[in-house]
């Protein structure tokens, strides 16, 4: 399977798990006061995948990732912050308005998470992706949409409306760390944002529940939240913030189906008409995805005829001449690397005797990189690395010229 659409799958994945959530969670409600609840949600999350950690490290299973370090921490103290305040205010608002407002406003998620990836975080979203989450929020507006009052702001419903701008700013801050572990972000996001919630509801004066409803809350957290954030995670490396969104979008529509599974309560006509906008909306996505996994694969540096001048991706390049090009591949190492916390999606580095030859990126910002691959071309490894480690693009702590760097220092440490 390629990369691109494994990281779909992932996306689609997290919406199921966590599309149960909120039919699951208003049966728990009945039981458990909604701060409280959030707090074993999230609880349930850290210590589920906490357990399933130290389970893979007895048996010599453990996933080697690269863990968090202070670099990261303002962005791993923000997730953490908007994961306490996200959860209770949804809880809040789960219990005090109906399931038409619950489906309608939860999307705006999608639509916090593109605005803020794209003003603030610099995170290209393409014309396709554009229109797919216009039409998922279309779905989901038919979807919801059970008469005039479901447009009626009520006080549950501004909760909702700032559970979704706090995730919305929150996804983009997880996707600023989501090259590290994705199972430690989820155990920080879970055990420290429920531990901090606990404390809130302990502080509203709310009372624990009975064991068995805790027990379930928690079992509910785990796959809902734990494995659902750790499966987003995972597809965040490879699709980005807004993408990854936008195929996480189906959840309401899931969500929906669900409801009809669990609580028996059978959909009206606008469900069929928000599933047929959705399905429009998932294709697009789906094509959007492959169209990029598809230019990757033909960006290899020998594909023009000798001489020319050929275009891979985000940078121009020349191609050897018959004589060079066999002279190249036996004496040429070509550095492969995937980019971790940028726009730029694949890169290619070609070294010889320690002298930079070609750079190919694909993804990223057309004409900068074009630039950066012209500067580099003649330069030592050592001299690029001096000169590119530690550049940041904006808020994100890292940039694409850092990701060379990087690419290039873990070629020399192999």
């Amino acid at each position: 399977m390629k990369r691109g659409e494994r990281a779909a799958g992932l996306a689609v994945l997290a919406a199921a798990l966590y599309a149960a959530n909120i039919p699951l969670s208003k049966l728990l409600l009945a039981k458990i006061e909604p701060t409280m609840l959030a707090a074993f949600l999230y609880l349930g999350a850290g210590l589920g995948l906490l357990a399933c950690s130290g389970a893979g490290a007895l048996v010599g299973k453990r996933a080697i990732q690269e863990p968090l370090t202070k670099k990261e921490l303002p962005y791993t103290a923000a997730m953490v912050a908007l994961d306490i305040a996200a959860p209770i205010l949804l809880m809040m608002g789960v219990a005090r308005t109906n399931s038409a407002n619950a489906s309608l406003l939860n999307n705006f998620e999608i639509v916090a998470t593109a605005l803020v990836a794209r003003l603030i975080f610099q995170e290209v979203i393409s014309r396709k992706l554009y229109a797919a989450i216009l039409l998922v929020t279309l779905a989901s507006i038919v979807l919801g949409f059970e008469g005039a009052d479901s447009f009626v702001f009520s006080p549950g419903s501004l909760f909702i409306l700032g559970a979704c701008a706090c995730w919305g700013v929150e996804n983009n801050c997880t996707k600023m760390i989501s090259s590290k572990s994705s199972v430690e972000i989820v155990i920080i996001k879970g055990c420290c944002s429920g531990l901090g919630s606990l404390s809130v509801a302990l502080a509203l004066g709310e009372r624990f529940p009975a064991a068995g409803w805790l027990l379930c809350a928690l079992a509910l957290g785990f796959t809902a939240y734990g494995l659902s954030i750790n499966f987003y995670i995972m597809a965040q490396k490879d699709l980005g913030a807004a993408k990854t969104s936008a195929f996480y979008s189906v959840a309401p529509f899931l969500g929906a189906a669900f409801s009809v599974a669990l609580l028996g309560e059978r959909p009206g006509p606008q469900f069929y008409a928000a599933l047929l906008i959705m399905l429009l909306a998932t294709a697009l996505m789906i094509k959007d995805t492959a169209a990029g996994q598809h230019s990757h694969e033909h960006s290899g540096a020998y594909d023009k005829p000798a001489g020319t001048l050929a275009n891979c991706g985000a940078v121009c390049y020349n191609v050897p001449t018959d004589t060079a090009t066999e002279r190249n591949r036996q004496m040429m190492k070509t550095i492969q690397y995937t980019p971790r916390g940028v726009c730029s999606r694949q890169m290619e580095i070609d070294v010889e005797d320690g002298v930079i030859l070609a750079v190919r990126v694909m993804g990223g910002c057309n004409g900068n990189l074009k630039g950066v691959s012209a500067l580099l071309k003649g330069m030592t490894v050592e001299d690029a690395i001096a000169r590119m480690e530690g550049i940041r693009c904006g808020m994100k702590p890292t940039s694409c010229p850092d990701q060379l760097a990087q690419a290039l220092k873990q070629s020399v440490q192999a």
